[in-house]
């Protein structure tokens, strides 16, 4: 591919890949032209000139928004590693100044206590004043995370692992915490200290969407044990599970630090005796491509923070009790 004039001219221009990125990642020339600060007819355009230029359609578009071809999705990787080779060599250039700048995309849960992150990203700035932190919550939770950061979509993640975590990362556990089964204070399992998973066939819950860190956690666990359970609501904020639960839309797993946050009013909590049901939170980068100097900056800065705070122990997320 060739880079950089201006127009529909013979080249691929980086700014044509990067528009490409955006729509992509975001399957909406609206949503990208937000992300780039542009009009949505400039996105269009560039990437009318861009399927022009390459002979073949990228996307396809609908009224529910836009999918990738086949032709899209073989460039899509291509067009991540050429603008991560530039980004690299202009890294490299800024380097021999002594300074450290560049955008670092981290993914986020919905809701992340364990990590004082506004404090963490103000450390990041003053001491690197020229790095930029683009922030984007999950919208598949840990299992969307991790797709984008594989993909190249994001530098830098807070993901939930069942286990160890995925060849090809980086990873530093900031906590485990085991679940608890939460009950609203007048069910019949709230007088119990324990039950087994083997007693709530048959029961409804409340949890999060599949994908979700809570949600992998516990699926796993029943399947482990070889029951099955009905979830009555699905819902992705964490924080609303309590009040459904209260409301007697079912029972659900939370930790007791989400229980102290949110607070457990009217509810009663039962450990759960045959499975140690565990919820494990990493950062994460890849391990396969050369994170940029911005990168390296942020996540040794979490480094620092573990180290400091000796944040947690590292615990498989599900793992059978023995009597």
């Amino acid at each position: 591919m060739g880079v950089i004039t201006d127009g529909d001219n013979g080249y691929v221009e980086l700014r044509h890949l990067e528009y490409f990125l955006a729509v992509a990642d975001h399957r909406s020339f609206t949503e990208a032209a937000k992300r780039l600060h542009v009009v949505q007819s400039g996105v269009s355009a560039t990437i009318k000139a861009l399927e022009r230029e390459l002979g073949a359609e990228l996307f396809v578009r609908g009224p529910a928004g836009v999918e990738l071809t086949p032709a899209g999705e073989q460039l899509r990787p291509r067009a991540r590693d050429t603008l991560d080779a530039a980004r690299a060599a202009k890294d490299a250039v800024t380097a021999t100044g002594g300074s450290v700048r560049g955008t670092v995309t981290v993914g986020t849960l919905a809701s992340i206590d364990v990590i004082d992150l506004p404090t963490l990203l103000a450390d990041l700035y003053a001491r690197h004043p020229g790095v930029l932190v683009q922030l984007r919550s999950a919208r598949a939770g840990s299992a969307g995370l991790l797709r984008q950061l594989r993909d190249g979509d994001l530098d830098v993640a807070f993901v939930v692992f069942t286990g160890a975590p995925p060849a090809g990362l980086h990873t530093r556990l900031l906590a485990s915490h085991q679940l608890l089964l939460v009950a609203p204070a007048n069910h019949p399992l709230a007088g119990r200290e324990s039950v087994q998973l083997t007693e709530l066939a048959g029961m409804s819950f409340v949890d999060s969407p599949p994908g979700y860190g809570n949600r992998m956690v516990v699926d796993q666990a029943f399947a482990a044990a070889g029951v099955q359970r009905t979830i009555a609501l699905e819902v992705v904020s964490i924080g609303t599970i309590p009040t459904h639960i209260r409301n007697g839309l079912g029972i659900g797993f939370l930790s007791r630090s989400m229980l102290d946050e949110i607070g457990d009013s009217g509810l009663a909590t039962v450990r759960i005796a045959d499975y140690d049901l565990r919820w494990c939170l990493y950062v994460a980068m890849s391990a396969v491509r050369a994170p940029s100097p911005a990168t390296r900056a942020l996540f040794s800065l979490i480094e620092e923070v573990i180290s400091a705070t000796s944040a947690c122990i590292q615990a498989p997320a599900v793992r059978p009790l023995r009597p």
